[in-house]
């Protein structure tokens, strides 16, 4: 395996990274590293937990200056993502006296531009806010060498596409750019072909979908009896949890019953305002809640490395995605557990994203007896009973047999597209049944 030290970084970076624990490089580092250093432009395909993090910023602080301005720019999609890097790159920095301000929308302005004038080097922003910015006049990039795009194809989920041209075409055209993705879609290949120039590509999950140290199952069942199995998986576990809902709703009514059954759970997902985002957060990576519960892009950025299961409690729409959730277990080298849950209209999606999975994954219907009973759906009825109220669902404390009775409360109607007035004009209240898409 090749060392930090043999790729020719200064001391100063050297000493932070024995301190970090950092020695053998990790494959997107090894690949990215030299090419940087050499000013080529980089692509870079490469799932949560690769070390995608130093494969740029270690570049980034062994080419710029101390106290010339702002000569780097980092642009992450989420709040928690780009304080997350940020994070990392003061510690590769430490020795270094360059400096890193954080820049994202939901923290006042002041606390931003005080930082700013303290004076730094390298700036990690989401791209609303580093627009604000750049229109008052608070950031300036005349004199930026290095630009990075990370989680690309997240910003492009989250419709930043316009932001981010309007941002680079603000750049000089002599820099070195480095764009990371957890898949290629034409729109981000074809802002790569825009703004980079003769970029090297390294499509390293291509080869590494595998979760490596990651002990993963999945489990067949009812969306009606998830919740009773998430309490039968949690109940032994020591250390921290994650589950992954696939909308708002879910995770909000997970988060609740969890709460009711006196577990110390936080919840992230895209309407809580930063200040409760960054309490629950806080809390979690502190050890005072044991269980996160979390939508995917609300969770980029989540970084603990205690973490010892991840539970999907709905099936990924994309295989990278899947990835990126059970990522956040065996960090650093460390092991860590994965299930999925499978409700029986996700059976089709799960078997495309198990066909990526190349490491041993067990099924635990069979370890557990349960049998699978898929109804066919020419047969099946929807039934007409409504749940009333407004747009929060009624539980059911009965007896545990009663199980997460609400599945399709899912409707999820503003997560999946839907026309989201309608959804409000008849009080949030959903048809019961039918084939739910979580």
């Amino acid at each position: 395996m090749t060392k930090f030290k043999e790729l020719g970084l200064k001391d100063e970076i050297i000493k932070a990274l024995d301190e970090m624990g950092f020695e053998e490089v990790f494959p997107i580092q090894e690949a990215c590293i030299p090419v940087l250093l050499s000013n080529r432009d980089v692509i870079g395909q490469a799932h949560t937990g690769s070390g995608k993090t130093a494969a740029f910023a270690l570049p980034i602080l062994q080419q710029i200056t101390p106290k010339k301005g702002i000569q780097a720019m980092v642009i992450a999609p989420t709040r928690e993502l780009a304080m997350q890097i940020a994070g990392e790159m003061k510690k590769f920095a430490k020795y270094t006296g360059i400096k890193t301000a954080t820049v994202y929308g939901g923290q006042g302005m002041g606390i931003q531009l005080d930082a700013l004038d303290r004076g730094v080097e390298i700036i990690v922003a989401t791209p609303g806010r580093l627009i604000d910015h750049l229109k008052r006049g608070s950031i300036e990039l005349r004199n930026v060498q290095h630009v990075v795009l990370d989680e690309a194809d997240t910003m492009l989920d989250m419709g930043f596409i316009d932001d981010i041209q309007f941002i680079l075409d603000l750049t000089p055209e002599e820099r070195t750019m480095s764009l990371y993705s957890a898949t290629m879609p034409t729109e981000i290949l074809r802002l790569a072909e825009e703004y980079l120039k003769n970029a090297k590509q390294f499509l390293l999950d291509a080869d590494d979908l595998s979760g490596e140290g990651i002990d993963q199952g999945y489990l067949v069942i009812k969306d009606r009896d998830k919740f009773n199995y998430l309490i039968d998986f949690i109940k032994p576990v020591k250390g921290q949890i994650i589950v992954f809902c696939s909308t708002k709703y879910r995770t909000r009514d997970v988060a609740k019953y969890l709460h009711q059954e006196k577990y110390d759970a936080v919840a992230i997902e895209g309407d809580m305002s930063q200040h409760r985002r960054e309490q629950a957060m806080a809390k979690f990576r502190s050890g005072k809640a044991d269980i996160l519960v979390a939508t995917d892009v609300a969770s980029r950025g989540i970084d603990v490395p205690r973490v010892e299961l991840v539970i999907n409690y709905d099936v990924p729409n994309q295989d990278m995605v899947y990835f990126h959730r059970i990522g956040r277990t065996a960090r650093a080298g460390l092991k860590g557990r994965a299930i999925t849950f499978v409700s029986y209209s996700s059976v089709g999606d799960w078997n495309l994203i198990k066909r990526q999975i190349k490491t041993d994954l067990k099924d635990l219907n069979k370890e557990m007896g349960i049998e699978i009973k898929i109804p066919d759906p020419l047969k099946r009825q929807i039934p007409s009973r409504r749940y009333g109220g407004s747009g929060r669902s009624s539980y059911s404390r009965g007896s545990r047999s009663g199980g997460y009775g609400r599945s399709s409360r899912s409707g999820s109607s503003d997560d999946k597209g839907r026309d989201k007035k309608r959804y409000e004009s008849r009080g949030g209240q959903n048809r019961y049944g039918g084939r739910s898409k979580w």
